[in-house]
């Protein structure tokens, strides 16, 4: 079994992670708490953080009057592709009311660190409630896929050549939490001081090498489904005939995080286990199990194939443990799969 080192630990909950193809390690942090001083950073090679792409754009808060459609306002993921990152912010602060104007998608050049663009995403495809998760990009730069975790699960698709985008599978039972599954950690059952569980939709999210094909399930769930993106990206489909193209793929352990390698592996954190797992057919096998895995959130990979996996600590936050301090600490791991 593959062994688990630190990559680099955190004072607040980190979620996504990226590794660009000359090795350059990404990561952000949601605005779950106002004491999140940084949202997207560079991790330099002395270990520290660098504001990406500048102090200005990590610089937003409630208080002040920054725009929050230039600005990070709760960012949940950050994705390399070729010569870009990609970060994903759905400006819902604590995932709770959206700030108007602040979800998008922007895209940064990583030659010179400069944003590129922004698609905002208006009412119809952000709408209150929502929380735009993770995101996907096909191999030929036209298509974004997203998922929406929010309190009405869905799929987001966007067109990268023209700007626009749609909510698709909105309400379907593929993008929503199962009523029937909890989420069982550290010796029971997670619950809110209230005693609500937790219920979060349509979150992990993974694409086929040659983009074919796109997986995805509710992280309060257990079944994984996928379907053919050129049914997403089929705009002649309504709504009962895009539903009708979603296939299940098979029971699974309650996960965040899913991510295709290069070789083919298909991997998923498990966060009820602390481990990372690999599924081939319906069968499968622990790849890294390590306490220090506290709710494995995302995953990346490397240029020369190594894993990278953020623990984000969820189980350990204010939403679950209401005395924690505010600042929840957390770290970046990584693993080789060929080991």
């Amino acid at each position: 079994m593959p062994s688990l080192s630190l990559v680099a630990a955190f004072d607040h909950q980190v979620t996504g992670v990226t590794v660009t193809d000359d090795g350059r390690t990404f990561v952000n942090f949601p605005r779950w708490t106002e004491d999140t001083a940084v949202s997207v950073a560079e991790i330099l090679d002395d270990g520290s953080l660098r504001p990406y792409p500048d102090d200005a754009w990590n610089g937003w808060r409630n208080a002040n009057d920054a725009s929050p459609g230039d600005h990070w306002v709760c960012v949940q993921a950050v994705v390399a592709d070729g010569d870009s990152v990609w970060v994903l912010d759905p400006a819902a602060p604590a995932t709770a009311h959206l700030v108007p104007g602040g979800p998008k998608l922007v895209q940064i050049a990583l030659d010179g660190d400069r944003v590129a663009r922004t698609v905002a995403f208006g009412e119809d495809v952000a709408p209150e409630g929502s929380y735009l998760n993770d995101v996907r990009f096909s191999p030929d730069g036209t298509h974004a896929y997203i998922t929406d975790s929010g309190w009405r699960g869905a799929l987001v698709v966007v067109d990268l050549e023209t700007g626009t985008a749609r909510r698709v599978l909105d309400g379907h039972p593929s993008t929503q939490p199962e009523d029937d599954v909890t989420v069982e950690i550290d010796g029971g059952p997670l619950r809110r001081p209230d005693g609500r569980g937790a219920v979060f939709a349509a979150d992990s999210l993974a694409l086929s090498n040659d983009g074919e094909t796109l997986y995805w399930k509710a992280l309060t769930g257990r079944t994984l489904y996928r379907i053919a993106t050129s049914a997403l990206r089929d705009e002649s489909l309504d709504a009962d005939a895009l539903a009708e193209a979603v296939e299940k793929v098979g029971q699974t352990e309650i996960t965040d995080g899913l991510w295709i390698h290069s070789s083919g592996r298909f991997f998923l954190t498990a966060v009820e286990t602390y481990a990372v797992i690999e599924r081939d057919g319906d069968a499968e096998t622990v790849v890294v199990q390590d306490d220090r895995l506290r709710w494995p959130d995302t995953m990346s990979e490397g240029p020369d194939g190594t894993m990278y996996v953020t623990a984000s600590h969820i189980q350990d936050s204010p939403w679950f443990k209401p005395d924690a301090d505010h600042a929840v600490p957390s770290a970046l791991y990584r693993f080789d799969p060929a080991d």
